[in-house]
Formats: structure tokens, C-alpha cells, sequence
């Protein structure tokens, strides 16, 4: 995923140098460092998904019969309660503690509400696919393979909080970044939990799907 963010933006300086652009030395702009973070994700998410854990017909239709079962809708409901209310609780903490815990999608804010539909494609449908892919089936699946699941889910959800918010590279700052962390790595942990569950990858897909629909709605309200 790093070597294919470096790589996109190089070539994107690359084509602007050759354009005779006068802002090449400067950073990508917002909508192509969103899609080079993506296409870098779908790069990575793909080819290990593909060598590593690639599903049979027998797992691909026991995960299309457990989305049809009423508990795995259950535990998708609460799975997008509880990260919205430790975000909620974990935001109020920040503040009376004079904490800055900005999270980096806040940058979305105004993209949002100038083209929503397709800002919103991409965070709500895009973006958890390719996510859960890499982190919960590839990552955690691995490890809950190798009869170790609860080592998958502290690693994964770990690498899922630092994707999020690279060091020193996010928009939150000092102990704003741990908050940001734990908010995450939470999100990973309960994404993994109700994936092993239920056996089905719909299940943290669809969870973490309405997780980040519901921010966005937040954020082109401007709260």
C-alpha cells in the first residue's frame, strides 16, 4: 500500500512536470490522492486476497447464507451503534480535555457537499470493500485459520488504526492521534468480531458500510 501511494504520486509529479505545469513540486490534490490511496488499497487487497485467501464455492456460499440469517442483520445494527457511540463518547472526551482529535476524513467535508454522490460512493461502498478485504478477511482471516484469531484481530484492527492515521502524516495531533487510534483500532476489533460471528465478510462490509454513511451525512452537515 505504501509503495503504491509513493509510486501514484510520483507519477502524478511526473505528468505534471511533463505537462510544464507551474505546481508540480507541490502535493497531489485531494481527489487524485484519494483515488491513488485507493487504487494502492484495491492493489494490495486484490493480490493478497487472491494468493492467500482466496474463497472456495463452499465458504462464498455459507457467507451468502449467513447474510440471510435475521442475527447477522442484528449484529450489523449493533456493530454501527456501538462505534458511533464510542466515536460520540471518545469526541466529547477530546474536547473537555482540550484534546485535538481531528480525524484526517474531515478533509471531506467540502467535497461532500459540492459532488455527495460521488464522494459518497467512494466512502461508503468503495473504500469498506477494499478495506475489509485487506484487514478483516486477508489479515484476520489468516490468523483465524491458524487457530489464532484473537492475535488476527489485535494485529489487524492495529494495522487498520495506523492505515487510517499514518504517523505524523493524519491531521490529529499528539494525543489527539491515540484517540484517533483507539476510535479506529476499535472499529477494526468490533469489524473482526462480528465477522467471525456471523462467517460472513458481508457482515463487516454492510457494518462498516453504514459506519461511514453516517459520517458523511455528518459531515456535509457540517457537525
Amino acid at each position: 500500500m505504501a509503495g503504491g501511494s509513493v509510486l501514484g504520486t510520483v507519477v502524478w509529479g511526473f505528468l505534471q512536470g511533463l505537462r510544464g505545469a507551474p505546481a508540480a513540486h507541490a502535493g497531489p490534490p485531494l481527489p487524485v490522492s484519494l483515488a491513488i490511496g485507493l487504487a494502492a488499497t484495491a492493489f494490495a487487497a486484490l493480490i493478497v486476497y487472491y494468493f492467500r485467501r482466496n474463497a472456495n464455492s463452499v465458504e462464498r456460499n455459507a457467507s451468502w447464507r449467513a447474510l440471510l440469517q435475521p442475527s447477522t442483520w442484528i449484529w450489523m445494527a449493533t456493530a454501527v451503534i456501538a462505534l458511533l457511540t464510542f466515536s460520540a463518547l471518545a469526541d466529547k472526551l477530546s474536547l473537555s480535555l482540550g484534546i485535538d482529535a481531528t480525524p484526517t476524513n474531515q478533509v471531506l467535508g467540502d467535497p461532500l457537499r459540492a459532488q455527495p454522490w460521488l464522494w459518497m460512493g467512494f466512502a461508503v461502498l468503495i473504500a469498506p470493500a477494499y478495506e475489509e478485504l485487506l484487514f478483516r478477511r486477508v489479515l484476520f482471516g489468516r490468523l483465524w485459520a491458524a487457530g489464532r484469531p484473537w492475535l488476527g484481530l489485535v494485529l489487524s484492527s492495529i494495522a487498520f488504526a495506523l492505515v487510517h492515521e499514518p504517523p505524523g502524516l493524519g491531521a490529529g495531533r499528539g494525543w489527539g492521534v491515540l484517540v484517533l487510534w483507539s476510535v479506529y483500532a476499535t472499529m477494526g476489533a468490533i469489524f473482526a468480531w462480528i465477522y467471525r460471528r456471523t462467517g460472513s465478510l458481508w457482515t463487516p462490509y454492510l457494518a462498516h458500510a453504514g459506519n461511514n454513511l453516517v459520517a458523511c451525512l455528518a459531515l456535509m452537515a457540517g457537525v
